[in-house]
């Protein structure tokens, strides 16, 4: 039989658009702390190197103070990272001069980051 996982209710959500990270890169921080309870995904956050995860981390205690805002009685210590995505944004066009008058682009990508704690 399989594991049954436990479905909660998103309590608080949080979002960053447009950060200036691509997504692929915030996606593998993200996979990390999907499922976890918030003091432990608060301590992967402070103690792994990324460039996303100061971004992940101030979007992690904004969804946990949305959460202790609209309920006062829970405990924070039960509460789990219920949903985090990761979608695409708008991308910076830049141009790179190359040899012989020519320009190469360059794409700099943007991501829509999404947290819910439950």
């Amino acid at each position: 039989m399989a594991n049954k996982q436990e479905t909660r209710a998103n309590l608080a959500t949080a979002t960053r658009r447009s950060a200036r990270v691509a997504p692929r890169k915030a996606r593998l921080v993200v996979d990390q702390i999907r499922g976890m309870k918030v003091a432990e995904a608060l301590a992967v956050l402070e103690h792994t190197r990324r460039r996303s995860n100061p971004i992940m981390l101030d979007l992690l205690k904004s969804a946990l103070a949305n959460a202790m805002e609209k309920n006062n009685k829970i405990n924070p210590d039960e509460l789990i990272v219920t949903e985090a995505r990761v979608d695409q944004g708008p991308a910076f066009k830049r141009m790179q001069a190359r040899a012989m008058g020519r320009g190469a682009l360059i794409i700099k990508k943007t991501s829509h980051i999404m947290l819910a704690v439950g």
